[in-house]
């Protein structure tokens, strides 16, 4: 849709629509309460943005439904993309504009595995069973920083401001695959600043160190020797042996590691069948820890393991690095400025059907005293004084080569398993719709504070260089040579991408998501769903 037929789109939701809005935007004045009436005037494009990459349910590094439904979108508006960046097929990079400042929106774009789920019921029904879904919500981030960047490109067009804005997936995040490697390539050379989003519960932005950790993604892979398994045995050396002497070593070695650490694997090729000595077997490693050092110390003391494993079982070994994450540390001036805008837009107008909905998630996964949606914000999270362990995101690669920060945005539910189907369930409702809105206006309003305020970009360069960047310098955990894992997924993508496109949203036939599933949300007693 051409920004232009969207804000046409405006002059008809006027009268029904501006009181509310004057009273939640109340703060904005000038460009800035453009920019948020153009975001309004593209509700109906956000929430075809969030359905139909709910509906496409890609894995990491296949999301190419993704890629071709976002990327025609751009061209129409108006942007140059170039596909297949840093040798990823799925991945994409979408400027336009001149001059500075360069502003570059990120956001994830990849599902989990297993996770589908009809969106606005609130009972577990999978839309195909064993199928991916978005058990995280990456369906929802594109939209908030497309509807965001049209809205300022508009106003930079009438207005002759200089500026480049740029648009690029988090392809894989899942597996922590490209970020890192986006940042290799020197794809943010010149990039003033970065606006990353990400789906939450509420609306809100960190500065400094981050809670969480950074890892390393590693595959180890054993090369021994086949023979019969009860015939001959003795002439084998089995793969799957030192797979196992690894792990053992491995897990004893956890007694000896700092609380803040995390590590996880799973084995990812075990032999073909148990009759033949396996000659080849895989083990892959997430390595997490609160800093870098301490990342590079378990990784080598991982593969001190893993060489001595080939060793005792007379195998050999090499490695693949999957992916990679470094602790993140967020630009304090660029989080202050979205603060301030996060303060004036406010939290979506829940409806009862909202709150309704929320509440029976919450129940469903086990709350014995549901909230529902936040109706109060919760404010900036400063600079961590101690680390907290948790997850990893590979944004912390792209945060150590240029000012970033990351925003995120209440188009989920609070209380719901992560990484998981439940997840899933609000992910093309009005919750997903509206949350991504509210995002939307954070994003270009923060986007215009930079391209009027050469002291912001000074401000956030100065931050970067001076604190974050005074002590501790960036060294990648990926080599020059490493090649990102874009094999991943396929397999599983063969397999039900063609069950899939029987449900890929169709707005030229349904106003949203639920109407094509035939689903009356907020559906909170388990029925038979007939499609339309």
């Amino acid at each position: 849709m051409n920004i232009r037929k969207s804000l046409a789109i405006l002059l008809i939701l006027i009268p029904i629509s501006i009181g509310p809005l004057q009273a939640q935007n109340s703060g904005f004045d000038g460009l800035k309460a453009e920019a948020v009436a153009s975001v309004d005037s593209m509700q109906k494009l956000t929430q075809e943005i969030i359905d139909s990459l709910f509906s496409f349910s890609e894995l990491g590094f296949q999301e190419f439904e993704t890629q071709r439904y976002l990327t025609e979108l751009l061209q129409d508006n108006g942007f140059d993309v170039e596909l297949g960046i840093s040798g990823i097929p799925s991945a994409w990079w979408a400027s336009w504009g001149s001059g500075e400042p360069v502003i570059a929106l990120g956001s994830d774009v990849d599902g989990i595995p297993r996770a589908s789920q009809m969106p606005g019921v609130a009972y577990r029904q999978p839309m195909i069973e064993g199928a991916p879904g978005h058990g995280e919500g990456h369906n929802s981030g594109q939209a908030v920083n497309i509807v965001a960047a049209l809205a300022v490109k508009e106003i930079m067009e009438r207005e002759n401001l200089p500026g480049t804005i740029v648009l690029w997936p988090g392809i894989a995040e899942e597996l922590l695959g490209t970020k890192a490697w986006y940042a290799r390539d020197g794809l943010f050379d010149g990039v003033d600043a970065v606006l990353f989003t990400h789906v939450g519960r509420n609306l809100g932005v960190s500065w400094g160190r981050a809670r969480g950790t950074g890892l390393v993604s590693v595959e180890y892979l054993f090369d021994g020797e086949a023979a019969h398994g009860a015939g001959d045995p003795w002439e084998g050396r089995s793969a799957l042996d030192a797979v196992e002497l690894m792990n053992i070593a491995w897990n004893f070695r956890r007694e000896h590691l700092h609380p803040l650490q995390r590590s996880h694997y799973v084995i990812s090729n075990g032999g073909d069948q148990p009759n033949v000595v396996p000659s080849s077997a895989s083990v892959w490693y997430f390595i997490r820890e609160v800093t870098a050092d301490g990342i590079r110390q378990n990784f080598a003391t991982l593969q001190q393991i893993a060489e001595g494993a080939a060793l005792m079982s007379d195998t050999s070994v090499t490695r693949r690095i999957v992916g990679a994450a470094y602790p993140r540390h967020f630009n304090r001036p660029i989080a202050l400025a979205m603060d301030q805008n996060i303060q004036n837009v406010g939290l979506p107008q829940w409806s009862e059907n909202d709150q309704q909905f929320a509440k029976a998630l919450q129940t469903l996964m086990g709350s014995e005293d549901p909230q529902g949606l936040a109706t109060e914000l919760s404010g900036i999270t400063p600079d961590l004084e101690e680390p907290v362990s948790g997850g990893s995101d590979d944004i912390g690669d792209v945060a150590w080569n240029v000012p970033t920060v990351t925003l995120r945005y209440p188009s989920n539910v609070s209380g719901l398993q992560g990484h998981h189907w439940s997840s899933a369930m609000a992910m093309a409702t009005p919750i997903a719709h509206k949350g991504a809105v509210a995002g939307a206006k954070v994003i270009a309003t923060t986007m215009l504070d930079l391209v009027q305020s050469d002291t912001l970009v000074n401000e956030a360069h100065s931050y970067f260089d001076d604190v974050q960047t005074a002590d501790e310098e960036y060294q990648p955990f990926i080599g020059p040579e490493d090649p990102p894992a874009i094999e991943k997924n396929e397999d599983i993508m063969a397999e039900f991408r063609p069950l899939l496109q029987d449900l890929y949203y169709d707005p030229s036939r349904y106003d949203t998501y639920l109407e094509q599933l035939g689903i009356d949300y907020p559906q909170l007693e388990a029925t038979e769903i007939r499609r339309n």
